[in-house]
């Protein structure tokens, strides 16, 4: 089995002084074994966008987003965040983003105060200005009675929740969060959309991964398909729905969908 890649070239600064890109990826791959999980995708996410990422289980979304954000090295092409490469210049990109990854352990014997303390002073930010924010974070995501309890002793929305407060604490510019909803309630989740909200309107750029189709057709002003490690469609929410609903123009553009014949035992009357 084999690949064709693009060739990994990074867009140059726009001549005019256009805005450059808040993600952009050029060519980005990876296999492992005899599976090619992620095959050649190339995409730009425009600064201060919404921008969802959706793809059914197994796409190459959570790969994709690893690579662009330096967590997972790529066999084949290059990724940069506001024009800064995250893999030649790693320190400097991760300063200007926040990554909420799906199932990546966290200091879960830290209590949830002392995490995102730590993830303050992991940047580099003054124990004053860091104490300021913890507190505000933790009041945003109704965590501040829970503030003193272990990480590993809480539910897995209230994870979630750490986690993202973990992202946001220095304030980046480029905000990655895979699957950020799951398992977290209804009155959190509506909550998180309104911090989410407020961030893109103040200018900054979310890239969310999801498989939930109306949630990022209500969230999101942008979105890409993934399928098969490779990249289907992308747009604005309008354009890649071309007049149907997203969960249609989904199913149609990735396929797989079955019958249910042969399930007759299942009918009760």
């Amino acid at each position: 089995m084999t690949a064709e890649y693009p060739l990994p070239d990074l867009p140059a600064p726009p001549p005019d002084g256009g805005a450059v890109p808040a993600l952009a990826i050029r060519g980005l791959a990876k296999r492992f074994g005899e599976k090619i999980a992620v095959n050649g995708i190339s995409l730009d996410v425009p600064a201060g966008s919404f921008f969802g990422v959706v793809g059914p289980n197994g796409a190459g979304k959570t790969t994709t987003l690893s690579m662009a954000t330096g967590l997972l090295r790529p066999d084949h092409g290059s990724a940069a965040v506001q024009g800064v490469d995250v893999w030649k210049r790693p320190i400097e990109a991760k300063r200007l983003l926040g990554i909420l990854p799906d199932g990546v352990r966290l200091f879960d014997r830290l209590t949830g105060e002392q995490l995102v303390t730590y993830a303050g002073l992991l940047h580099g930010m003054d124990r004053g200005t860091v104490a300021a924010r913890v507190a505000d974070l933790m009041a945003a995501m109704d965590l501040v009675k829970d503030a003193g309890t272990l990480v590993v002793d809480y539910s897995a929305g209230m994870t979630k929740k750490i986690g993202l407060a973990s992202a946001l604490i220095h304030a980046p510019r480029v905000l990655v969060l895979d699957e950020p909803f799951e398992s977290v309630d209804p009155v959190s989740a509506a909550n998180i959309r309104s911090i989410l909200d407020g961030y893109v309107a103040s200018g900054g750029t979310v890239i969310v991964s999801s498989h939930v189709m109306d949630l990022v057709q209500r969230m999101c002003d942008r979105v890409a398909v993934v399928a098969g490690g490779r990249l289907l469609a992308a747009g604005t929410i309008d354009e890649v729905r071309d007049g149907a609903s997203l969960e249609e123009r989904f199913v149609e553009l990735v396929g797989g969908r079955h019958t249910t014949e042969g399930l007759e035992w299942l009918r009760t009357s």
